[in-house]
C-alpha cells in the first residue's frame, strides 16, 4: 500500500539550519512568524494530512466526483474533510489580516502546500485555487470587490477558479471567443464556453468565483484584447450572503486519467453576471498573477507525489523478500533478503531521495523569496529577489513536475508487478502525476518561456542574478578542503549552463529553430544546476550539524545523498549541453509530411 508521512524532520532541517528562518520575523508584517511558531504550524498540518486527507485519497480516486443535472458531488469524506480543512484556518494561512487571514509568510504555505499535495493531490487543488484567486482579486480587484468578495475566500466558505481555456485554444489564449457585453449598472453580460475547469463545480462551499477572461465588445485582436471578470455562482445580495443563481453552470465533467476527486469542468457562460477585474484589456497581466503563483503550486504538487512515491518504494523495499544479495545474505534466517539490498533498488530509491530533499530545499528558498520580494525594507533586495523568482518559476514547474512522474514510475518498477495493481495503491500516483506536466503550461511552454523570456528578461540581469548566486557560492566555499567533492561539480555544471547559454545567444538570432529545439535541455540544464546548488548549501548545513554531534545519522545521510546526486545525476548536464549544441538542424530536417 502506498504510504505517507509528512517529512518533519526534514522539513524543520530545511528551514532552521539550510535557510535559517528565524529571519522572516524580521520582515516588516512577520514579526510573528518565528521558528517556533512555524513548527507548532507545520506539526498540526502533519496531523490533518496523515490521518484526515491521505486515508481519502484512494478512496476518493476509486470513486470520483459525480454529476446529475448540472451538480457535481465530491467523493465521499471530501465535504467532512474540507470543512475541518476550513475551520481549522489552513484556507487564511498566508491571507492578509485585513480580510480575516493570518499573514504568515509565504515560506509557510510552500510547507503546508507540498505536504497537502503529497497527502491528496486531488484535495489540496480545491484550496489551492482558491488561493490563486484570492492573490488576483488582492492584486487586481477594485476596492468594492476586493471588501466583498475576499473575506469569503480567506474563511474558505467560498471558493475560486481560473477560467481560460476554450475549446479551440489553450496556450494560444489571444484565440479566446467567450464575450464580456457591458451592462448599465457597472456589470457585463459574459457568454461562451470553458473547458478543463478544475474544481469549476462541486458540493464544498456555497460559492464558486469564477475569474474568466473574456473580451469586450471593442477590444482588440490578440492577447492584447482581452479582460478579467470575475463571475460567481450565485450573486450575493447587498448584505454580502449569496443571492440568485448566475448564468454560468457545469455542462460536464471530464472523465480523466487522474484526479479523479477533483471536478474538472465545463463551463457555460449565457449572460453571466460579472464584474471587471482591473482594467479593459488588461486580463493577461492579472490573470498571470494566478498563473504563476499556480505554476509554483503545481510544481509543488510535483514535490509531493515525489515524496509519497518515495516513503511508498522505501517501505515496499524494506518488507519485500526476493533473491539474495550480491555481496552474500543479509536476512540469513529468513528464505530470501529484502529488496533495498539490491544495487539497482537502491538506484531507484536514492534517485527519489535525492531529488525530493534538493527540490524541497529548492522551493522553500522559492518562499523565502517571495517573502522578501514582499516585504523586505530595501528596494535593491526585493529587486533582486524578485529576479530569482522569475528565473526559477519555470524551473520548479516543469522540472519539478517531470521528476514527480519519474518518481512516480519508479515506484511502480521498485513494486515490480504489485506496482501494476490497482489495489496497492501507487499507480494512482503515476496516473495524478501525469496531469501536472500539462497543466499551468506545458512543460515545453516553461521551456520556451525560460529561453524566450525569463534569459533575456531586463538585458539578462535576472539570469545573470541566478548564475551569480551559484558562482557566489563556489567562489566563498571552493577552498575549503571539505566541500571539494561538492563545489567541483557544481562549478562544471555552471559552466555548461554557461556555455549553452552562450550557444543559444550566438544562434538564437539567426534561427528563432535553435532556442525552441534547445528549451527543454537548457530548462533541464539549469534545473540540474540549481539542484546541485541546493545540495551544496544542504551539505554546508551538515557539516555544521556533524561539529555539534547532535544527530550524526542524520547528517552523514544528507552527505551520502548529496554525494550520490554529485556522482550519479548531476553527470546529465554534460550530455544535455551536447544535445543543446547539436543544434536543431536534426530536429528540424525531416518534412512534415515524412512524420
Amino acid at each position: 500500500m502506498a504510504v505517507y508521512k509528512a517529512p518533519l524532520k526534514d522539513i524543520q532541517f530545511v528551514l532552521n539550519e539550510v535557510l535559517d528562518v528565524s529571519k522572516l520575523a524580521k520582515l516588516p508584517g512577520y514579526e510573528d512568524a518565528t521558528p517556533d511558531t512555524i513548527h507548532a504550524i507545520i506539526e498540526e498540518a502533519a496531523k490533518l494530512c496523515e490521518n484526515v486527507l491521505f486515508p481519502l485519497n484512494r478512496s476518493g480516486d476509486e470513486e470520483g466526483c459525480t454529476y446529475e443535472n448540472g451538480v457535481v458531488r465530491t467523493p465521499k469524506g471530501f465535504k467532512h474533510a474540507y470543512d475541518m480543512f476550513r475551520e481549522g484556518g489552513w484556507t487564511a494561512v498566508t491571507c492578509d489580516p485585513e480580510y480575516g487571514g493570518q499573514g504568515l509568510p509565504a515560506t509557510v504555505g510552500f510547507a503546508l502546500q507540498e505536504m497537502f499535495t503529497a497527502a491528496n493531490q486531488a484535495f489540496a487543488m480545491y484550496p489551492g485555487l482558491s488561493h490563486g484567486a484570492y492573490e488576483a482579486l488582492s492584486r487586481h480587484g477594485s476596492d468594492e470587490l476586493k471588501k466583498r468578495y475576499l473575506p469569503k475566500l480567506t474563511d474558505g466558505t467560498w471558493s475560486g477558479t481560473m477560467c481560460l481555456t476554450e475549446p479551440q485554444c489553450g496556450t494560444d489564449l489571444g484565440l479566446i471567443r467567450t464575450r464580456a457585453e457591458p451592462e448599465a449598472d457597472g456589470s457585463h453580460k459574459l457568454t461562451g464556453t470553458k473547458i478543463f475547469i478544475s474544481a469549476g463545480e462541486h458540493d464544498l462551499t456555497e460559492n464558486i468565483l469564477h475569474l474568466v477572461l473574456a473580451r469586450l465588445p471593442d477590444a482588440p485582436g490578440g492577447t492584447k484584447g482581452i479582460s478579467l471578470f470575475l463571475v460567481p455562482k450565485f450573486v450575493p445580495k447587498a448584505d454580502g450572503s449569496v443571492g440568485e443563481r448566475n448564468g454560468i453552470r457545469c455542462g460536464a465533467v471530464e472523465h480523466k486519467m487522474g484526479i479523479k476527486a477533483n471536478a474538472t469542468c465545463v463551463m457555460n457562460l449565457d449572460g453571466a453576471k460579472g464584474w471587471l477585474v482591473g482594467e479593459p484589456n488588461k486580463g493577461m497581466a492579472a490573470m498571470f498573477v494566478m498563473m504563476n503563483a499556480a505554476r509554483l503550486g503545481v510544481g509543488m504538487q510535483g514535490l509531493g507525489i515525489a515524496e509519497t512515491s518515495y516513503q511508498s518504494a522505501v517501505a515496499y523495499a524494506r518488507d519485500r523478500l526476493q533473491g539474495r544479495s550480491l555481496t552474500g545474505p543479509k536476512n540469513a534466517k529468513g528464505p530470501a533478503d529484502a529488496i533495498i539490498v539490491h544495487p539497482d533498488v537502491r538506484r531507484m530509491l536514492m534517485i527519489q531521495k535525492s531529488f525530493t530533499e534538493a527540490a524541497r530545499a529548492l522551493s522553500l528558498w522559492v518562499g523565502l523569496l517571495i517573502d522578501e520580494a514582499r516585504s523586505h525594507p530595501d528596494a535593491a533586495t526585493r529587486e533582486a529577489a524578485d529576479d530569482l523568482i522569475q528565473m526559477l518559476t519555470p524551473i520548479i514547474k516543469a522540472h519539478f513536475t517531470d521528476m514527480g512522474s519519474e518518481c512516480a514510475n519508479l515506484a511502480v518498477q521498485t513494486y515490480g508487478g504489485h506496482g501494476f495493481i490497482r489495489e496497492n495503491g501507487v499507480e494512482q500516483l503515476v496516473r495524478d502525476a501525469r496531469i501536472t506536466q500539462l497543466y499551468e503550461g506545458t512543460n515545453g511552454i516553461q521551456a520556451l518561456d525560460l529561453v524566450g523570456r525569463k534569459l533575456p528578461m531586463k538585458g539578462g540581469r535576472a539570469a545573470q542574478r541566478l548564475l551569480g548566486e551559484i558562482s557566489g557560492f563556489v567562489a566563498a566555499h571552493k577552498a575549503d578542503e571539505r566541500m571539494k567533492e561538492f563545489v567541483e561539480p557544481l562549478e562544471k555544471a555552471l559552466g555548461r549552463v554557461q556555455d549553452a547559454a552562450l550557444y543559444l545567444m550566438q544562434n538564437a538570432m539567426k534561427n528563432p529553430d535553435e532556442a525552441g529545439a534547445a528549451a527543454t535541455d537548457l530548462l533541464r540544464l539549469m534545473a540540474l544546476t540549481a539542484m546541485a546548488f541546493m545540495w551544496n548549501r544542504i551539505v554546508v548545513a551538515a557539516h555544521k550539524g556533524l561539529a555539534a554531534g547532535t544527530d550524526n545519522a542524520f547528517y552523514e545521510a544528507k552527505l551520502a545523498t548529496a554525494r550520490f546526486y554529485m556522482a550519479r545525476v548531476l553527470p546529465q548536464t554534460t550530455s544535455l549541453n551536447h544535445q543543446i549544441k547539436a543544434g536543431a538542424a536534426t530536429v528540424m530536417a525531416l518534412p512534415a509530411e515524412a512524420f
